[in-house]
């Protein structure tokens, strides 16, 4: 018992991928192409609650999540194991801002994932972010693949609604 209670102290809750975790679904499920060798790399999966969600409901997506900070892995960890998840792999550390050669991860090779999924991280990070990103996904995603992105984004310059106002605030805060 006491490496469960452990475990779950280790598991951070977001408020923010608690409301938006559905929904986001909803829109994911219509990218993903029907086959049972799907395979999808979140990069920055932050807290694990979209990863462990998505999951839960595709069954037959293999995810691969990713992080560059230690407690984000571990609480990523921590949804997997508390949710029982077998489509999950062990979270990667991932340096998005390093060189696709400089990354030693063994998984992470050409034309692997039918998806990159990202969600809040390039509007509040820098520059160089966003470039390894879509470095990345022009290396990792097979023919077609799809990279999906999710966050506050504006549109012609102008952010909506209301709540991503106030989301983008909370986040450059961070």
């Amino acid at each position: 018992m006491k490496n469960s209670v452990l475990h779950f102290t280790k598991m951070l809750v977001a408020d923010a991928a608690e409301r938006n975790k559905q929904p986001i679904l909803d829109v994911l499920k219509s990218y993903l192409p029907a086959a049972t060798s799907t395979k999808v790399l979140e990069i920055a999966s932050g807290t694990g609650q979209h990863v462990s969600h998505f999951a839960e409901h595709l069954p037959d997506v293999t995810w691969q999540p990713s992080d560059i900070t230690h407690a984000y892995l571990q609480s990523i960890s921590a949804h997997i194991q508390h949710k029982k998840l077998t489509n999950v792999l062990p979270p990667i550390k991932v340096d998005i801002t390093t060189p696709l050669e400089q990354w030693s991860l063994q998984d992470l090779k050409p034309e692997t994932y039918d998806m990159i999924y990202n969600s809040n991280m390039v509007h509040i990070s820098p520059w160089e972010t966003s470039q390894g990103l879509f470095k990345a996904a022009g290396y990792l995603l097979k023919k077609d693949g799809v990279l999906f992105m999710y966050g506050p984004f504006k549109i012609n310059g102008l952010l909506t609604p209301e709540s991503n106002i106030c989301f983008n605030e909370y986040l450059i805060s961070q």
